[in-house]
């Protein structure tokens, strides 16, 4: 990398769940192969899955934004709404925080996974989003969140959206809004830690694959757990908590994991026929990349969410519940009954950072 002068790379998910930490992956990866040092700030559950994932990279700590969630969807407007105040000073010291660290680590290029105040005059500066367009419970504040969306990105010097660019896309009006960042703004196709290799004997009937914040990843893994008894067949769950050491008590035809490392994670995937889970980006987008069958449950009040199902579900690419209206046995009926439409997206590889960094 020496013909583009970045040695050290500073790379900083946001903590709302594990989605950003996961998809930033295959970055580091690709960081990597081209004989970059990466660093890589965060804390709690983030820094454990990364630190797991990459023991040999060093892991600055650097506050997360701590999202709390609320139990209803209702609630969580309101619930967000009142955290205003602490993301934005979180905002502003994650700011005062990077101008110190280029300094003292001698940075050469920060990567941003939604956070906002990691943005830099001194050096180049990327923001990594599917949400151009951030969908609210209230669908008359969505222009005016765009807006203040944008006054953020811009301070950034360039912007990448994982997905793929004209209409056949993953994400629609998310990363493909009518009017884009005045910044440069490129496409990287989808950032997926998995990849279909080859056709698997199936081992498990039905994979539950929990992630998401709290309250909402306890509320639904309770749920599954209380339905269990009403299916047979070979079951897997992937409780989407690297860094507890509690466990489930389940019947012995139930294999439970906290946390499956990347390779272990796909090995599972690959084996299992259907897939029950979240519709957060990340979780789509390697379920895309493994060719998989799924039925998405939005995290109630999570819009953007919400939206991504919807669409996947009219596309025929996913089936899509509600947590509210969940039956294991209904759901399961369904996706047998179902046809499921494979769509091949653009994935990020090595040679798409080097692009993106000659551009830069």
């Amino acid at each position: 990398m020496d013909n583009i002068n970045i040695h050290r790379v500073l790379i900083a998910p946001l903590d709302w769940g594990l989605g950003h930490a996961t998809r930033c992956i295959p970055i580091i990866k690709a960081f990597k192969s081209l004989g970059c040092e990466v660093l890589i700030a965060a804390d709690g559950a983030v820094a454990k899955l990364l630190s797991n994932e990459f023991p040999d990279i060093r892991i600055i700590h650097l506050e997360g934004y701590h999202i709390q969630y609320a139990k209803t969807a209702k609630a969580l407007a309101w619930k967000l709404l009142f955290q205003i105040p602490k993301i934005i000073s979180r905002i502003r010291n994650e700011q005062d925080w990077l101008d110190k660290i280029i300094d003292s680590e001698k940075i050469d290029l920060v990567i941003s996974d939604n956070r906002y105040g990691l943005y830099s005059k001194k050096i180049p500066s990327v923001f990594i989003t599917h949400q151009l367009i951030i969908k609210t419970p209230f669908p008359f504040l969505e222009e005016q969140l765009r807006k203040i969306n944008y006054r953020f990105i811009h301070r950034f010097s360039t912007c990448w959206v994982p997905d793929a660019p004209g209409e056949t896309n993953l994400a629609g009006l998310l990363s493909h809004p009518k009017t884009l960042p005045k910044i440069p703004v490129h496409y990287i196709g989808i950032l997926t830690r998995m990849l279909k290799q080859k056709e698997e004997e199936i081992q498990f009937d039905y994979c539950f694959l929990l992630s998401g914040p709290e309250p909402q990843r306890t509320i639904l893994e309770t749920n599954i757990l209380k339905s269990l008894p009403l299916i047979s067949g070979n079951i897997v769950i992937i409780r989407g908590l690297p860094d507890t050491a509690s466990s489930l008590m389940v019947p012995a035809h139930i294999k439970v994991f906290n946390h499956l490392p990347t390779t272990e994670l796909a090995n599972v995937l690959s084996l299992s026929n259907l897939i029950i889970c979240r519709s957060g980006y990340t979780s789509i987008m390697e379920l895309i990349g493994l060719q998989k069958d799924a039925v998405l449950i939005p995290t109630p009040g999570q819009t953007e969410q919400e939206y991504l199902a919807e669409k996947l579900n009219a596309a025929n690419r996913f089936l899509y519940v509600k947590q509210d209206q969940f039956n294991i046995l209904e759901a399961i009926n369904n996706a047998k009954e179902h046809s499921f439409i494979k769509t091949d997206f653009p994935v990020f590889t090595t040679n798409e950072l080097e692009a993106l960094l000659h551009a830069l």
